[in-house]
């Protein structure tokens, strides 16, 4: 019987509460069961000794430094094989691959601070909020098609896979923080009731880090 590896060091993961990609990677690491330091990175300062965009989250792992969620994620799915983030059907895969691709390229980018404080300074500070809304109703109405013929309980069927993570911290963003109307979003909005009933995302969502501000709940 194969062995589960477990990391001879303690894994450390350079985050910050609010980052959906940082969200990304701590639901994994609690699918996973792989204990790991938390390391509150303030967004303002730069952390470009471990990643060359000075962008979280980035992944300790001993002597190994990799940064960017998607980069992490394949990472620890190979190297810690225990619930995997990718189901062994091809298709099924394929629209894994093509759900966190919509969230992680058409849709979170757009509403990244550096994108927003562009907004508030170039246009203005009234057009950043209706700016986000815009780009998470298209990429969420790109999903809700995608994955009418694939949903179970879950975005591809009754297991958890990459896709699930990638739409959790998105849906929450957008719910919780962007105040996006789901009315639309039949599908989306029952996944993320579904997401809400695991304590593995649950425990990874923004209000539930080290350095969420007291005063904060989003």
């Amino acid at each position: 019987m194969a062995t589960i590896e477990e990391p001879k060091n303690k894994l450390k993961l350079y985050s910050y509460w609010r980052s959906s990609c940082s969200c990304r990677v701590r639901i994994a690491l609690n699918l996973k069961g792989l204990s790991y330091e938390y390391i509150p990175v303030n967004l303002v300062k730069e952390i470009l000794k471990l990643n060359p965009l000075g962008y979280v989250p980035v992944l300790v792992d001993g002597d190994f430094v990799v940064s960017d969620s998607f980069a992490i994620l394949m990472y620890l799915d190979e190297k810690y094989p225990q619930h995997p983030l990718l189901p062994r059907d091809l298709h099924k895969k394929a629209i894994n691959y093509q759900a966190a691709n919509i969230v992680s390229s058409s849709i979170q980018p757009l509403q990244n601070l550096a994108v927003l404080k562009f907004i508030e300074e170039k246009v203005s500070p009234d057009e950043k909020l209706p700016w986000v809304q815009y780009h998470i109703r298209n990429g969420f109405a790109a999903l809700e098609k995608l994955l009418k013929d694939h949903a179970g309980r879950y975005a591809t069927g009754d297991e958890i896979f990459l896709a699930d993570l990638f739409l959790a911290a998105q849906l929450h963003a957008a719910i919780k923080r962007f105040n996006v109307d789901m009315t639309p979003f039949p599908l989306l909005s029952r996944l993320h009731e579904a997401y809400n009933e695991l304590p593995a995302f649950q425990n990874g969502m923004p209000e539930n880090q080290p350095d969420t501000p007291s005063s904060s709940t989003t």
